[in-house]
């Protein structure tokens, strides 16, 4: 009987866990621009920068992921860290919605989405995109600085 009551102690703890995270829909609209689709790193930063997790890598061979030095360093590229959650690189002009569930603790936190950016043959680009993480930053977009256009997200 002791191990039912600790059964239904854990299964309460994970439904209340998951109840406390939200599901955050990101989009990423990217420039026009000439060159070979765009890598992009989509992970989340603490307010001092240092990394917390990875949401989504557009991209999938894994050699290049060395590309997004700062996601790259915090990551440590473990495979764990990306696992799941890799796609096709982004084309010129296109746009990429992802969703992800992110703890509600983390929302209003001083936490930020960060996009990295590389284009084969073109520079790399630590941030390209910023945006805090708030209830008031939802809907809002954001302008990135060299392939991202916009980045923006909802709950």
């Amino acid at each position: 009987m002791s191990w039912f009551c600790g059964l239904a102690l854990l299964l309460g703890l994970l439904l209340s866990a998951s109840a406390q995270a939200r599901e955050v829909t990101i989009t990423t609209q990217l420039n026009n621009y000439r060159g070979q689709g765009a890598y992009l790193a989509i992970y989340l930063i603490d307010a001092s920068g240092g990394y917390v997790r990875t949401l989504w890598i557009a991209g999938e061979t894994t050699k290049y992921y060395k590309h997004f030095t700062d996601w790259a360093r915090g990551s440590k590229q473990k495979r764990s860290e990306y696992d799941g959650m890799t796609g096709a690189s982004v084309e010129s002009s296109d746009k990429l919605t992802i969703t992800a569930d992110i703890d509600d603790t983390l929302i209003d936190a001083g936490y930020v989405i960060r996009v990295d950016s590389v284009v084969e043959e073109q520079r790399e680009n630590r941030a390209d995109a910023t945006i805090p993480l708030t209830t008031e930053g939802v809907g809002k977009a954001v302008g990135g600085r060299v392939y991202v256009r916009s980045l923006s997200y909802s709950f």
